[in-house]
């Protein structure tokens, strides 16, 4: 005879996500996905740039100047060219794109920690707590995320640190509704019922059966927010408050070479072209993420 302990228990079982078998399944539909592949290859390629650039294996010094070589076209002793004081554009990029993505990076791993945090508490809890969420929810939603972050980046001392934190005051919010809402519906489902009944604690529960049912929502968030942190911090430093010199930055890059894109376009040319690659590479895979993720996807 079945007991009401036993159906708990194969309802709770039930609602075990099976984390490998999910895991080479995505795997393989993303590999299926030709946008998904194609955003892969660009973003594996420009994280090994940035490893490049952060172990000093570059050909020459981002900020190593040569006044000889001043506005040299790209050639293959500087396969990029040079800018007005001689420093290699290739290796000024490269380091460019190592700032970047760690800025990008911590960005998104503060927002994303953060606002699925408070998204889950306050869509699991609801009562007060939804409440005071959704009242700074709704505060951080009414400034522009760049115009937060510029104004958060003016008010401290500018470094790389403190820019990932004013990039990610903008994007910490949209956390918060991505995992909310699908945590409204979760926290109704039997088996998070059959949870509560066997008196597992609210802690508990979202950390076995609710967060396991909302990572591929949240990776594909952190995909999306990728891309828009990077053009973030090219914004701020393209406005004077991003990425500190002399470290280079692909938007102070791009602000600098105003002034000479008719005598030198390359030094136009190299940091924009990369900023447009690796947004689209990262919005490529975030795009193949979401496929390979889907529920309803056929054969899934």
């Amino acid at each position: 005879m079945t007991t009401p302990a036993d159906t708990l228990s194969t309802e709770l079982a039930a609602a075990q996500v099976p984390t490998g078998r999910v895991g080479r399944r995505t795997f393989f539909a993303l590999m299926a996905s030709p946008s998904g592949l194609i955003g892969l290859a660009i973003v594996v390629v420009f994280a090994v740039i940035s490893l490049v650039a952060a172990a000093g294996l570059l050909p020459y010094g981002p900020a190593e100047q040569d006044a000889a070589s001043r506005l040299q076209a790209p050639s293959g002793t500087h396969w990029m060219g040079t800018d007005q004081f001689g420093r290699d554009v290739f290796s000024r990029v490269a380091s460019g794109i190592g700032n970047s993505v760690l800025v990008a990076i911590v960005a998104t791993l503060i927002s994303g920690t953060l606002g699925t945090v408070a998204g889950t508490v306050s869509g699991y809890l609801r009562g007060s707590t939804d409440a005071a969420v959704g009242a700074v929810t709704n505060v951080l939603f009414a400034f522009p995320s760049l115009l937060l972050a510029l104004t958060i980046a003016s008010v401290f001392d500018r470094n790389w640190f403190t820019v990932a934190v004013a990039i990610a005051a903008g994007f910490t919010p949209i956390f918060v509704r991505t995992a909310r809402g699908p945590v409204l519906t979760l926290r109704e489902m039997d088996y998070i019922s059959a949870a509560r009944a066997t008196g597992m604690r609210a802690g508990s529960i979202m950390l076995r059966h609710i967060l396991p049912n909302i990572t591929g929502i949240l990776i594909v968030q952190v995909t999306l927010t990728l891309s828009w942190a990077v053009l973030a911090e090219a914004s701020l430093s393209f406005l004077g408050f991003g990425t500190p010199p002399p470290a280079a930055s692909l938007g102070s890059m791009v602000y600098d070479a105003q002034t000479l894109v008719v005598a030198a376009p390359w030094t136009l040319w190299a940091p924009g072209a990369a900023l447009i690659l690796l947004i689209v590479g990262l919005n490529l895979l975030g795009d193949g993420l979401r496929d390979a993720l889907d529920p309803n996807r056929k054969g899934r």
